[in-house]
């Protein structure tokens, strides 16, 4: 049994936290990690992830990802790099978790759409939307709106992928006029672990369900530099196997090779820099935990194959060209008549200084892919009820 790694020095500390915007008795029972945890677990938002969809739409088939099987596959993932190099598990678990909560349904399909139509009034962008929803959109708690998860789960939310810089979305420019999120800096470790662990999922599961979908195969992704030598390998081991064993196993390997290749990595970085503290991770001129040169090349070209072979196939885009259009005509409609949205929603419009279009932006980024179509088919209807 492999020996659990000592904790480094410069992993977050639940002492050294900067807390909550409202103060709260804490857990007896849990670190204030594994409350945020427990709280987006337990959110609406979380579980309407279950049928939003990564690339097919949810009527595609039961065995592609959702947004909430990719979450949980990041937070595995997330989980097991942070344990092997001495971080937060919880908290790079909690990131992990959160991070997809901003997103539209059909995916990015949703959200060039929204981002278009809210170019007059604020823009759109799924990260910021994920930080409005844990600070203001969940209205489940007596004392205050959203989830009050903790100053690191924010930031980290917010800065997983680095600093912000240039435009900044008004969801965060808002926010952080009363929180100082420190956008400047580079995000904690944890908040690291969990980006690359998105990076290491996406990739990896978005080839499984294109090889699950046979919009191309095993052979062809064989030209990638990433995918050549662990198809050999496999090969080697067992022959020729049935497709969906023979997939599943190249996949798995290749998410190996990846967490190993980020921990070798990362290890040589860190005793570089010799970080004392997270703060010092966050000063630092660029990530701490990350990949060799090599595998970010190969990472690359993956990302290309599957963009060309995957994103842009005829029978996806065939697809995204009618969740484009419904998102559309709802975010028309809604803006037209927000007495077609339900009542605590159209009481927002009704009470919105600037005008309907963000309410109705917000309404429809947490639809779900069969409610979007549901509510696009009943307003459709000749009665608008039917």
């Amino acid at each position: 049994m492999q020996e659990v790694p000592p904790l480094v020095p410069f992993r977050t500390r639940v002492a050294d936290s900067r807390g909550r915007r409202v103060s709260e008795v804490e857990s007896p029972t849990r670190t204030i990690y594994q409350r945020d945890r427990d709280r987006i677990i337990h959110s609406a938002a979380f579980r309407r992830l279950q049928y939003k969809t990564q690339v097919f739409v949810y009527h595609e088939g039961d065995h592609y990802r959702t947004r909430l099987t990719h979450s949980l596959e990041v937070a595995q993932i997330a989980r097991s790099l942070a344990r092997s190099l001495g971080l937060d598990t919880d908290l790079a678990e909690t990131l992990a978790l959160a991070h997809d909560l901003g997103h539209t349904p059909f995916g990015h399909a949703g959200e060039d759409v929204l981002a278009e139509l809210m170019a007059d009034h604020g823009g759109f962008d799924h990260n910021a939307q994920t930080l409005k929803i844990v600070t203001r959109l969940e209205r489940r708690y007596a004392d205050f709106d959203g989830l009050n998860l903790t100053w690191e789960t924010l930031e980290g939310t917010v800065k997983h992928n680095g600093p912000l810089s240039g435009p900044i979305p008004l969801a965060i420019q808002e926010y952080v006029a009363e929180d100082d999120l420190e956008l400047h800096t580079y995000p904690g470790p944890e908040a690291q672990v969990a980006s690359l662990a998105d990076d290491i999922a996406y990739n990896n599961h978005d080839l499984d369900d294109g090889l699950r979908a046979e919009l191309f195969t095993l052979d062809e992704a064989a030209e990638l530099a990433l995918v050549a030598p662990v198809l050999a390998e496999v090969r080697a081991r067992y022959g020729e196997i049935e497709p969906a064993r023979m997939n599943h196993e190249v996949v798995r390997r290749m998410i190996n090779h990846m967490v190993e290749d980020l921990l070798a990595e990362s290890r040589q970085r860190i005793a570089e820099h010799r970080p004392e503290t997270a703060g010092d991770v966050r000063r630092l001129d660029g990530f701490l935990i990350g990949f060799s040169e090599a595998m970010v090349a190969g990472d690359r070209e993956l990302k290309a194959f599957l963009h060309e072979r995957m994103y842009r196939h005829a029978r996806v885009t065939h697809r995204r060209d009618d969740a484009k259009r419904v998102v559309r005509e709802l975010f028309e409609l809604y803006t037209a008549e927000p007495d077609r949205m339900p009542p605590e929603w159209r009481a927002h419009a009704a009470s919105a200084a600037s005008g309907p279009a963000r309410v109705v932006a917000d309404f429809i980024a947490g639809m779900t892919d069969r409610y979007a179509f549901a509510e696009h088919a009943r307003n459709a209807s000749p009665s608008g009820n039917d």
